[in-house]
């Protein structure tokens, strides 16, 4: 028999081969480890809904005993029993299919595998919109395991009224309902093997508790922000207790939060565009406050600084720099914006957990030449903090011109930056124009308090700052391409900027050499 059916392969391939169907437990387990959290695997499943042209979504937890269980329901378009078992095989679409504009998805493997990277069994309950039963599906570890083969159990009428019963009880336990929500997709996750199995029992149930109140929310309220912030069909999403707020990380309605001129490139079907932006200063200080605009509560601005990308408005990487350049505290001011097409995934090298971008040979030195210019821009924004001040009570003058501030050094004198003459002046400014406008504004305000100041010696003002010493080597050397000696230059930043030679970091004086 065996050889006959050797013949037959022969005659059909004119190849000898073998079957290698995998092993499904393994395969199952394998797949499931791409790289998701226990957010981001909730935003994929998120994505789905979305996509489903849903208005809600909610998300519970049974934390009180183990296993403990999570329900992802959401009020969209639902399944019939044809297309749940599509959406359920592995996987259900391919990542070369052309996909509508604001369709989520890729791989057609995310339900699947975020479930899987945080659980061994689920099911998915549905119903077409408007339909009155559900049908249901389980994927089962265990029963892949005892059967060998890839199958889906098919849950009867009971099982689902058992499982509708327990998410209905569950959500109604909870504050802030969403109002008139009914439900169409229903996904159970039956135990979080990283929770059960890795922490100790005592406190489990807490820290799951808290990275659903923290970390998840959180997640979701960045990722998602555009859709819950949109004019028309905004998004509601609930997480335990609580709707989910949006957090938008470019706060561009602040008037010190300022934009570098974008930039535009054709790639593949779609258009890439970036988008530089800076934070004030006032930020380093304000996010230390609760509900700043700057972070989200639990994280800090380091942990926010970096590229954000877009895709069909939903935030699919943020925090870091993806490998373009490393972290440091003086550009966490800084943040990229790129918005891309789904049109461009597999140029993009997107992974399944929607939580990585390869940036292709193409777009590199794009990136990278406009990082340089932002990260400039914000390193000097995040050095310009000036000389300490004295808190004092405000008294309400007239607009003036000048300030008369207290400072470590005593009376001073400052330029005041909301004379609506100077406020214009600096917006209508490009970044060169500016440099020198800082240089201008440094000489001014130090002539001004030198002369108030009876003492032969000019004030000398501390560089505490690298802002400070940017402005001075640009001076230096606008004053070298106008053909001033050396010398002059010397007596001149001493007269005009309150500092002596010897107070001068070495990258300076060398300027002058």
């Amino acid at each position: 028999m065996a050889k006959e059916k050797e013949k037959e392969n022969v005659k059909k391939s004119d190849k000898y081969y073998l079957e290698a169907v995998p092993n499904a437990e393994f395969l199952i387990k394998s797949i499931a480890e791409q790289g998701y959290t226990l957010e981001s695997a909730i935003a994929d499943l998120a994505d789905n809904s979305i996509s489903a042209n849903c208005n809600n979504i909610e998300i519970l937890v049974s934390a009180e005993k183990e296993p403990f269980q999570v329900f992802i329901g959401d009020d969209g378009d639902g399944m019939t029993q044809e297309e749940l078992y599509s959406n359920c095989r592995f996987p259900s679409s391919s990542p070369d299919d052309a996909r509508a504009p604001l369709d989520l998805g890729r791989f057609g493997l995310g339900m699947k595998t975020a479930s899987f990277s945080q659980t061994r069994k689920f099911t998915i309950l549905s119903r077409q919109s408007g339909a009155e039963t559900y049908k249901a599906l389980t994927w089962d570890v265990d029963f892949i395991t005892e059967t060998g083969n890839w199958n889906l159990i098919i849950n009867t009428e009971q099982e689902i009224d058992e499982l509708l019963s327990s998410y209905q009880e569950l959500s109604a336990s909870l504050n802030n309902p969403l109002s008139k929500f009914t439900p169409n997709t229903i996904i159970i996750w039956f135990g979080l093997y990283k929770f059960e199995s890795t922490l100790n029992e005592s406190n489990r149930s807490k820290a799951l508790k808290r990275e659903m109140a923290e970390t998840v929310s959180d997640h979701l309220g960045i990722v998602f922000h555009r859709f819950i912030q949109r004019s028309k069909n905004k998004l509601k999403i609930r997480v335990n207790n609580s709707l989910v707020p949006p957090f938008n990380p470019f706060p561009e309605d602040h008037k010190g939060f300022r934009s570098i001129e974008y930039k535009q490139k054709k790639f593949g079907s779609d258009n890439v565009r970036l988008e530089g932006f800076v934070l004030p200063s006032i930020a380093l200080d304000e996010v230390k406050t609760e509900n700043n605009i700057w972070s989200t509560p639990h994280k800090s601005l380091i942990d926010m600084e970096g590229v954000y990308i877009y895709r069909a408005d939903r935030l699919i990487l943020y925090g870091g720099w993806n490998g373009l350049i490393k972290k440091f505290p003086r550009l966490q001011l800084a943040r990229l914006r790129v918005d891309i097409g789904n049109g461009v995934d597999h140029l993009l090298h997107l992974n399944v957990a929607k939580s990585a971008v390869i940036i292709p040979h193409d777009l590199k030195e794009a990136f990278e030449g406009y990082i340089r210019e932002l990260t400039t821009e914000a390193t000097k924004e995040y050095h310009n903090r000036g000389l300490r001040k004295f808190p004092e009570r405000k008294k309400t003058t007239e607009l003036t011109l000048f300030n008369k501030i207290h400072t470590n050094k005593g009376p001073k004198v400052e330029l005041n930056g909301d004379y609506p003459l100077v406020q214009s002046l600096r917006e209508s400014l490009d970044t060169e124009q500016e440099a020198k406008f800082n240089i201008l504004l440094r000489v001014l305000i130090n002539s001004v308090n030198t002369i108030r100041d009876s003492e032969s010696r000019p004030v000398n003002y501390e560089i505490v700052n690298k802002v400070d010493i940017d402005i001075i080597a640009n001076f230096i050397l606008t004053a070298k391409e106008l053909g001033y000696e050396n010398e002059f230059i010397k007596d001149h930043v001493s007269a005009n900027f309150g500092l002596d030679y010897s107070d001068l970091p070495k990258q300076i004086t060398l300027l002058m050499e």
